[in-house]
C-alpha cells in the first residue's frame, strides 16, 4: 500500500482526510509520523500559491506523495480580506474573539446586498506525477452581529451566515456540514490522482 503524506499538524484535519480518503488503498501519514516539523514557508498572496509551495516543500523533504491545503475567510467588501492572513489578520497573537469583533466592526457600515463572504479552500497534491490542485468555497454573508456560539480555532464560522440554510455556519447540523464540506468537494475534483498514486 502506497503512502500519502497529509502535511498538517492539525489532528482534526488529518482525521477528516482519513474519512474522506478511506475508499482509496492508501496509507495516510502525518508530519508527526515522519518526525517533520511544520516549517514550510507561506510567502504567497493566494491560497493556491501557498498550497503549491507547501506541497512541493514537503514532497521534496519526505519523497512521499504529499497533500496540503490552504484556505481562509474572504470578504468581498474588504477586497478579499482577511484572505491568506485569516488567522494572522491582526497579528500573530490574535484571539478568536479579536477576529470576530474586528470583522463585525469593519462591516458595520456595509449595506445589505454587499456583505458577501466565503470560506475558500485549495488542495494541492505533489508527487512523481507532478502537481494537481483543486478549489472549493462555501458562500455566505457577514451578519450585523456574530453568533453567540463559538468554536475555538474557528472564529469565522461565527461571523458567516448562510441564507439558504437560514442559520450561521457554526449552527449547521452534522448532515448539513457534510453537504457543504468544501474539503470533501475539493477532493472529489482531483480524485483520479489518488488512484494514480497506487499505479
Amino acid at each position: 500500500m502506497n503512502k500519502l503524506l497529509i502535511a498538517t499538524t492539525n489532528l482534526g484535519k488529518f482525521d477528516e482526510y482519513k474519512k474522506f480518503l478511506a475508499s482509496y488503498p492508501l496509507k495516510l501519514v502525518s508530519l508527526k509520523d515522519l518526525n517533520i516539523t511544520d516549517e514550510s514557508p507561506e510567502p504567497a498572496k493566494t491560497f493556491e500559491e501557498n498550497a503549491i509551495i507547501k506541497a512541493k516543500f514537503y514532497y521534496a523533504k519526505s519523497q512521499i506523495p504529499t497533500l496540503v491545503d490552504d484556505g481562509g475567510f474572504e470578504i468581498d467588501a474588504l477586497h478579499g480580506e482577511p484572505g491568506v492572513k485569516s488567522h494572522r489578520w491582526l497579528g500573530e497573537k490574535t484571539t478568536d474573539e479579536d477576529l470576530i469583533n474586528e470583522t463585525i466592526k469593519r462591516m458595520k457600515k456595509i449595506p445589505d446586498g454587499k456583505r458577501q463572504c466565503r470560506l475558500t479552500l485549495v488542495i494541492a497534491v505533489a508527487g512523481t506525477f507532478g502537481l494537481m490542485t483543486a478549489q472549493s468555497s462555501i458562500e455566505g454573508v457577514v451578519p450585523p452581529k456574530p453568533s453567540e456560539k463559538k468554536i475555538k480555532g474557528y472564529p469565522f464560522r461565527s461571523v458567516m451566515y448562510l441564507p439558504k440554510f437560514h442559520k450561521y455556519y457554526i449552527d449547521l447540523t452534522d448532515e448539513e456540514h457534510e453537504i457543504l464540506n468544501h474539503r470533501k468537494q475539493a477532493l472529489e475534483k482531483i480524485k483520479d490522482v489518488f488512484n494514480q498514486i497506487n499505479n
